[in-house]
């Protein structure tokens, strides 16, 4: 059986919307010109591939058919660029903005040739891992941790160990110290730029150094948490030591020493579909991170969440 594209996009993106309309306003198609796609796709299949009484919903054999969908789509749209001349773009999705993640992508993005990303926000690490699984996108960057059901059918590489520095307002009762140990913050306020539950590395960080007071709340920007600092000396962050704030004013940053947290960066990506560039691209993190020391780590001076420490071996 020969697949039309037209009528698995029409799938795929219906699938997207569960809703009709919606997915025929994307794609410029009237829902009557929807409708029969689908159809016809459900028929070549033999299959039903959408409930449509009661709202729109993916049958058993829907969910099946969409990893699968999502894949030959894909696949189409990286022919066609290859025939343009243009190549395969790779998709990277980043998360953990606060920290710049890009500033890391930047470098090692400098000496591949022929590799053309496509970078995108992405919210968090599960809604990536999501994104991964779906065929949303390629490949993803940031700090990975274990996902509620389990992170099966992915894929990722140690590639970067940021040490962090303590950042805090220069009225903060320790702001004259030239390093602070990760103990001397116990009697602070450890300030999240976002909910708790989703900074695995601060609220593990919190855990084991007994800092029992924490404030979160919602990403407003770095500069939104830069006034909250200022504005309260009693709060304290963790920032990536060479990452920039945009206005330094009235604030200090201090390296943490015994030990020295490091933030761990990874790239993730699907088991089961390689991108052709993904290799050039482990290439120019493994040859970058090996000149500027990115995964330099010693026990018994850094420190890391127990969950990261077993891949320290395997990047090595």
């Amino acid at each position: 059986m020969d697949l039309d594209l037209a009528l698995v996009r029409a799938f795929a993106v219906t699938a997207e919307h569960l809703h009709f309309g919606r997915a025929a306003e994307q794609l410029g198609t009237s829902q009557q010109a929807l409708s029969k796609r689908v159809a016809r796709l459900e028929t070549l299949l033999s299959v039903r591939l959408f409930e449509r009484e009661g709202g729109v919903r993916l049958t058993e054999e829907g969910e099946r058919f969409l990893p699968a969908a999502r894949e030959a789509l894909s696949a189409g749209d990286r022919a066609i660029a290859v025939l343009r001349g243009a190549g395969p773009s790779l998709r990277l999705d980043v998360w953990g903005h606060l920290f710049a993640p890009m500033r890391t992508v930047a470098q090692a993005a400098e000496g591949l040739d022929g590799v053309r990303l496509e970078p995108g926000p992405g919210r968090d690490w599960p809604s990536v891992a999501q994104a991964l699984l779906r065929g949303d996108t390629d490949v993803g960057f940031g700090r990975v941790h274990p996902l509620p059901g389990g992170s099966a059918g992915l894929t990722q590489r140690l590639v970067r160990l940021e040490p962090v520095d303590v950042l805090l307002s220069a009225s903060h009762p320790l702001a004259s110290a030239a390093e602070l140990r990760p103990s001397d913050l116990r009697t602070g306020i450890l300030l999240c730029p976002a909910e708790l539950p989703r900074l695995d590395f601060l609220r593990r960080f919190a855990d084991a150094f007994a800092i029992h007071h924490r404030q979160d709340g919602p990403n407003l920007g770095l500069d939104h948490l830069a006034a909250h600092l200022r504005a309260d000396p009693d709060c304290f962050t963790l920032f990536p030591a060479d990452a920039p704030l945009p206005d330094h004013t009235g604030l200090r940053s201090i390296p943490l020493v015994a030990p020295t947290p490091l933030y761990a960066w990874s790239l993730a990506w699907r088991a089961s579909h390689r991108h052709p560039h993904l290799d050039t691209l482990l290439r120019g993190f493994t040859a970058t991170g090996r000149s500027r020391r990115w995964l330099d780590y010693h026990p018994d001076r850094d420190w890391l969440p127990d969950t990261d420490t077993p891949d320290i071996t395997i990047a090595r």
